[in-house]
């Protein structure tokens, strides 16, 4: 399919499509959306930033169009990501549309959502614990809910939502269509996959642990005393957008406040936040109104923010898959961007992971992998050759 116009859509999606500047289908998505329009049930895995939402979304609003009596159910990890896909599916339902819909999601005002339910809405998206709140509240009924989607359902599992997933489809209808997405597809994804889905049609358009193109990696070998030194001086070389991982809710804030006393306009962004100030903060970020969020992974998937231009790994992660998920943040929609890990003789074992992970049956490039006078004079060195002390290297 080299267009949407060629696969059938309703009219008013097309026409909302259009106004999106929707013209050409991302590869999942050339290859989820017909499939998903015939109706099959769907297993789609592919790097963030390739427009999944559209895959599953375009399906889903052409549904909602064409069966007045169904309703769509999407669930999330994260508050974040379950906003910004209702907001992307707001707009391709358009403004004049007279589907209504929830966001269900912690933090945010019971209240609200309850006046939101009230009115019968067919499009539902949320998390799975406050999902499972208006379930035992009786305030939510999924009978018709005959659309489902799982986003970021690997995301999911690790965060240990098994139980309210298996909850969920007690009362989401039984006749349904199931699509499911996830950047990585481990065993017990393929075990869900085997219980809720029907038949599913497997979609994978990359090597799930692939990078996105056009990202710059730089790898860069610090002692623990100079790290946020040699992190300033990183900053100074740098221009545009800047998001900032590390690995504490604290953290975020300590560096986010150091941040601002050196000059620099900075935020902080994490699980414990109001739902309130979390919008506010990307927001505001989105708005350019600062140049450096700081985060923990709680923004790694999901935040959708095209100017972002470099991404920092002050603290590695503790899962090798979420090394993909941080600098995907980056280089979305085609565009160029750089991502830099600063590794400190602590994160020995965690490069190894994600190194293995990037490059499986190769030799190990990892940090740990220095000659003796190497380890003599390890200080602030760029892993391995090139210019300056420079490893650069670039993934097309």
């Amino acid at each position: 399919m080299k267009t949407f116009q060629s696969m059938k859509l309703p009219e008013a999606l097309n026409h909302t499509l259009q106004h999106m500047q929707f013209t050409t289908p991302t590869p999942i998505q050339a290859e989820s959306i017909p499939l998903a329009l015939e109706g099959k049930d769907i297993i789609g895995s592919a790097q963030t930033g390739t427009g999944k939402t559209g895959a599953f979304g375009i399906p889903l609003v052409a549904h909602l169009m064409s069966n007045q009596r169904s309703a769509a159910l999407v669930i999330t990890p994260t508050r974040e990501l379950a906003s910004q896909v209702l907001t992307q599916l707001q707009a391709m339902l358009g403004k004049n549309s007279r589907i209504k819909s929830a966001l269900l999601i912690g933090g945010d005002s019971i209240h609200k959502q309850l006046q939101q339910l009230r009115k019968r809405p067919r499009l539902l998206v949320g998390t799975p614990g406050r999902i499972n709140d208006h379930l035992e509240r009786e305030s939510l009924m999924l009978h018709d809910a005959n659309f489902l989607v799982l986003d970021e359902t690997d995301r999911m599992l690790d965060m240990g939502f098994v139980p309210q997933i298996n909850n969920i489809m007690k009362f989401v209808a039984k006749s349904r269509q199931t699509l499911l997405f996830s950047a990585t597809l481990p065993k017990n994804i393929l075990k869900i996959s085997e219980k809720y889905l029907n038949d599913p049609v497997r979609v994978s358009v990359d090597n799930t642990a692939s990078l996105a193109k056009n990202i710059t990696q730089e790898v860069l070998r610090v002692s623990e005393q100079e790290k946020y030194s040699v992190f300033l001086s990183e900053l100074q070389k740098r221009d545009g957008s800047i998001i900032v991982f590390v690995k504490t809710k604290y953290g975020t804030e300590k560096m986010a406040t150091k941040l601002r006393k050196e000059g620099y306009s900075a935020d902080a962004i994490h699980g414990d936040l109001r739902q309130r100030k979390r919008d506010s903060v990307i927001t505001s970020f989105r708005n350019k109104k600062y140049r450096i969020l700081v985060a923990t992974d709680v923004a790694a998937r999901g935040l959708d923010i095209p100017h972002i231009e470099h991404v920092i790994n002050y603290d590695l992660p503790q899962c090798a898959e979420d090394y993909i998920h941080r600098i995907g943040r980056t280089a979305r929609a085609g565009a160029e961007g750089a991502a830099l890990c600063l590794i400190s003789p602590q994160d020995r074992k965690k490069w190894s992971a994600i190194d293995a992970l990037l490059n499986p049956g190769s030799r190990k490039t990892s940090p740990s992998s220095k000659s003796k006078n190497q380890k003599k004079d390890s200080k602030n060195k760029r892993d391995t050759k090139g210019k300056d002390n420079y490893r650069k290297f670039k993934r097309k």
